[in-house]
């Protein structure tokens, strides 16, 4: 059967206050796509009766999902009212699913008797109500979906004979194996985990079996973006030479300073090193070519000295030269001047003028940057780390990208080879180019597998090289309906892989594919990858939206500083709305009135011009029933910032 869309209601006035209190609600959509279906509906209420109705009446009205779940107020506490709220719109009860869940919470504790579950359906959907503790969850969802028991129960509830899962039953293939993900290293070898439910369709079946109806369902930005960082782990750490090469590293260490900096007395300015108790008068003039640091300056001398240059012996004040005159020059062998001879003072130092003291920049121990700062390509870092004399340091290891695009049509700008004389030219591949452009620009390694052809071997041998050669695999095309789309069927099937999602509620960028590979000969047990829209403009914007912050979370960067920055924008032009969040592709200035966005032009997917010169996108809200179509001029929206600000 196609995969089971749900939607999680948890209940709780605490977490409708402060989401980060849910524990309950990611658990259960963790568990659903664990099992090979999709979470397309999330959301947080108060333990309020009228709300929790309406939310499950509008759900069920707009047949989103098949099956809600909720969690919390089920008890008998005097705000617990989920049964209240949710009983009176069964059309059909189902005490057989009641009866299962309170046995098996039965089973591990007798206060399971003070749950009050309900379930049955509302047209089309089945609801069941959950307690509100992370283990109660889990305890009722292995029961429910044991055996292929709620996959036969949605199956029935949609008009399905059952004959499926009945057959599935009868030959071994029982619902209930458990798909877990590990991030950890290892060493040792295991077969290779297969994807609990495949939904892309068989490439070698014929034309009638092709899928009219993309399988996968469309989620949110919002759960898209939170599957992505709960998947994608860190790398590791690896120590690397302190060179330019750097920046980009996340800090795996704290560094401390190994020695006082300055590591003796030395003059923060040039002049002439002498005593305090020197009277202004006339002086000889000692350099380092003709006086040693380490003896003592004789009377009647200074010594002359550069910014940053240790004092000699004896002194402990530093004249400046802009308060000396020069009297006499020594001459070379062809009579030139070639050294201040003598020089004379206008005004005696008082001591310590001019000088940093031993340790006065940094003292030995102390803390100069701290484990998990970003080393920019700025300069300060690095430039800390060689101003304390370190040559080596631990760092989060970067990610290697392989990029490849997908298509018969697609001809190489630098190697075009050309398509059958059919009387059309093909068209240039221009996501490569522009994405490897901005990887490398982000300082990233880039392995390019070039085009590769609408032929399944073709995908499988390029997928190969990049999983053995990169840490992320990136894709272009291939990701939509068309027959000759065969990523997702690939990473499934010839790779045994999991689509965590293949399509966003988002423009542009709707067939965006998020997948994950099992490597188990490999350093980690699994590789990730984005198959990317075709369109070039779609590419680039999922690209900041999406492969950003995987590629930051993968490089260990710290869990505020994965996403790009994201400013209040004042537009410059009228946007019009749609039903899904759309990123208008813009220009942002600053100015004495704040941040002005303006818009590039036509925003088809297909224009990549609407990506040139653009540093910003501005997050459109959807368009809402009722509301309004357009955002005008003047009004204020969030743009997420991809370039330097123009001024």
């Amino acid at each position: 059967m196609s995969a089971i869309k749900v939607g999680v209601i948890t209940v709780s006035d605490t977490a409708s206050v402060d989401a980060a209190a849910d524990r309950s609600g990611p658990t259960i959509q963790e568990i659903v796509r664990q099992r090979g279906h999709g979470c397309v509906r999330s959301t947080i209420l108060p333990d309020d009766e009228q709300r929790i109705t309406e939310t499950v009446k509008n759900w069920c009205g707009e047949n989103a999902v098949d099956w809600i779940i909720s969690t919390g107020g089920t008890g008998f506490g005097v705000r617990d009212r989920t049964p209240e709220a949710i009983a009176p719109l069964l059309e059909r009860e189902a005490p057989g699913i009641v009866h299962l869940l309170l046995s098996e919470s039965l089973k591990h504790t007798p206060l399971a008797a003070l749950s009050r579950p309900v379930a049955g359906t509302i047209g089309n959907t089945l609801v069941v109500t959950l307690p509100g503790s992370v283990k109660a969850v889990k305890e009722n969802l292995e029961a429910l979906f044991a055996n292929g028991f709620i996959e036969h129960a949605i199956d029935l509830v949609r008009g399905g004979t059952g004959k499926q899962v009945h057959a599935a039953m009868g030959s071994g293939h029982h619902g209930d194996a458990t798909h877990n993900h590990h991030h950890h290293h290892h060493h040792h070898d295991h077969r290779a985990p297969q994807p609990r439910s495949i939904l892309s369709h068989d490439p070698s079946l014929p034309v009638y079996a092709r899928h009219r109806v993309s399988p996968y369902p469309q989620i949110s930005l919002e759960d898209a973006l939170k599957m992505i960082m709960n998947e994608i782990q860190p790398l590791g750490i690896v120590s690397l030479p302190v060179t330019p090469e750097l920046a980009g590293h996340i800090l795996g260490e704290d560094v401390n300073a190994p020695q006082n900096v300055p590591s003796s007395k030395t003059t923060s300015v040039d002049g002439y090193a002498l005593r305090s108790s020197d009277p202004p008068g006339i002086y000889n003039v000692l350099t380092s070519r003709t006086h040693p640091l380490t003896d003592v300056l004789p009377e009647g001398s200074i010594f002359r000295i550069n910014t940053g240059g240790p004092l000699p012996a004896g002194t402990d004040t530093v004249i400046m030269v802009e308060d000396t005159e020069l009297l006499s020059t020594s001459k070379d062998a062809n009579g030139q001047d070639a050294e201040e001879k003598e020089v004379k003072t206008l005004a005696q130092v008082p001591p310590g003028d001019n000088i940093r003291e031993p340790g006065s920049d940094v003292h030995k121990g102390d803390l100069v940057l701290q484990k998990g700062e970003v080393l920019t390509s700025l300069g300060g870092e690095v430039g800390t780390l060689a101003f304390i004399g370190r040559k080596e340091v631990k760092v989060q290891r970067k990610p290697v990208i392989a990029i490849l695009s997908t298509g018969n049509e697609l001809l190489d700008l630098q190697s075009p080879n050309s398509l059958a004389s059919d009387g059309w030219g093909g068209i240039w591949d221009t996501n490569r180019p522009s994405l490897r452009a901005a990887l490398e620009g982000m300082g990233y390694n880039v392995i390019d597998l070039g085009i590769v052809a609408d032929d399944i071997d073709a995908h499988v041998k390029a997928i190969k090289q990049g999983l053995e050669n990169a840490d992320l695999l990136l894709t272009t095309g291939g990701t939509s309906m068309g027959a000759s789309d065969l990523l997702k069927p690939v990473v499934e099937r010839q790779f045994g892989g999991t689509v965590h999602f293949g399509r966003v509620s988002m423009k542009p960028g709707k067939p965006t594919t998020f997948a994950s590979i099992p490597t188990p000969q490999g350093e980690y047990e699994r590789k990730f990858m984005f198959a990317l829209p075709g369109n070039p403009a779609s590419a680039l914007v999922t690209f900041y939206i999406f492969v950003v912050p995987a590629l930051r979370k993968l490089g260990g960067w710290p869990g505020d500083r994965c996403h790009l920055p994201r400013v209040r924008v004042k537009l410059g032009d009228t946007m019009r709305l749609d039903p899904r969040v759309e990123f208008h592709r813009v220009i942002v200035k600053a100015g004495e009135e704040g941040l002005r966005a303006t818009s590039t032009g036509g925003q088809r997917s297909s224009r990549v011009a609407s990506l040139s010169g653009a540093n910003g996108l501005v997050q459109l809200p959807t368009k809402r029933e009722g509301g309004p179509d357009r955002l005008e001029a003047g009004s204020y929206a969030n743009a997420v910032i991809i370039g330097e600000l123009q001024m």
